[in-house]
């Protein structure tokens, strides 16, 4: 059997049990967006870490160094907004190939101490080491939250509202333009940028964080057809997702329509959008609705609801069911 045949996830389940019968009281490993440990009697700690190999997560000409050590620290971020915390720290590890001249590393530098500024991150420290071919980078980032309050994908009830907290497809769009080599343009470059620098959600994570009716949430960095699916596993429930509320941006409606591309396949599929997915008890839509435009400047969306059944997403048009089979990003797909 070859790894692409289950992917990432499948090859986490064949190992994950047996290593939760090392883990002490209070403290929860591998199934969410972070660990979570014991930090004091107010606090969790939180850690994540993610990594970012060239050629599988970027193309090295078409991303600045800049731009690179910025998203290098986002998508961990990311982690720790999905659970409603707040950032500590990071530690990076690197793997150089020939080639690379200090000045892009500089470069890449000042773009991981942009955001690390942005959202008071310090650099704790990390390794260096030399590779043979490819760029590796590996940022692990702790975090906080209130004691016991952390969002788990495993908290999702029947009758939820399924919510994220911006548009989709953006990334995809961005990703796939680039790739098909399409003139500049606009909108273009708007999709190329929201692919390049992904902006972490601590302020919509916080806020959802302060609601008691936000069960389940996590980041969306495969794609909602995949990502959906953990909390689906993770809360033995259903669900089901309505194709027309996905929230589309202008650019990406333009860029599709002009190239014959399916918007709600890059939107559900195609990743790396870095918003947050939650389920939400209905009876506090509106209040959050509220609350959330407040403190955060923009609405969230309701696209789907929980339900009861097996753990797999039902997808309906206009009222109607539809096959629809975008499974989301898997990192061993040839």
């Amino acid at each position: 059997m070859e790894l692409k045949e289950i992917g990432e996830f499948g090859f986490i389940e064949r190992f994950a049990p047996e290593f939760k019968t090392l883990l002490s009281k209070n403290v929860m490993g591998i199934g969410d967006d972070c660990a979570i440990l014991p930090m004091n009697e107010n606090s969790d700690l939180l850690v994540t870490t993610d990594m970012l190999i060239e050629e599988i997560h970027f193309l090295r000409d078409k991303i600045t160094p800049w731009q690179l050590g910025y998203k290098s620290v986002a998508v961990n971020l990311s982690d720790i907004a999905a659970m409603g915390g707040t950032p500590l720290g990071t530690f990076l590890s690197i793997a150089i190939p020939p080639g690379i001249s200090v000045e892009y590393l500089d470069e890449f530098m000042n773009g991981y101490h942009a955001i690390s500024d942005n959202y008071e991150t310090p650099l704790y420290g990390g390794d260096t080491t030399r590779s043979v071919k490819h760029l590796a980078i590996n940022v692990c980032a702790i975090g906080k939250c209130p004691k016991g309050e952390a969002r788990l994908r495993r908290n999702a009830k029947t009758g939820d509202l399924i919510c994220v907290t911006g548009n989709l497809g953006d990334s995809a769009g961005g990703l796939q333009s680039m790739l098909s080599q399409l003139k500049t343009s606009e909108d273009i470059e708007y999709l190329l940028q929201r692919h390049h620098l992904p902006e972490p959600q601590m302020k919509a994570g916080q806020t959802l964080l302060g609601f008691s009716g936000v069960h389940a949430m996590l980041d969306i960095s495969d794609g909602i057809a995949s990502d959906l699916v953990h909390i689906l596993k993770a809360s033995k429930k259903s669900a089901h997702i309505n194709l027309e509320k996905l929230p589309l941006s202008d650019p990406l409606k333009r860029v599709c329509e002009l190239q014959n591309w399916s918007p709600e396949e890059l939107a559900s599929g195609g990743g790396e959008d870095y918003e947050l997915l939650f389920t939400l008890a209905p009876e506090q839509l509106n209040d959050l609705q509220k609350a959330f435009s407040s403190r955060v400047g923009k609405p969230f969306y309701v696209i789907g609801e929980i339900e009861n059944g097996e753990p797999v997403i039902q997808w309906y048009k206009n009222g109607q069911k539809v096959a629809f089979s975008k499974a989301g990003f898997n990192h061993f797909q040839e």
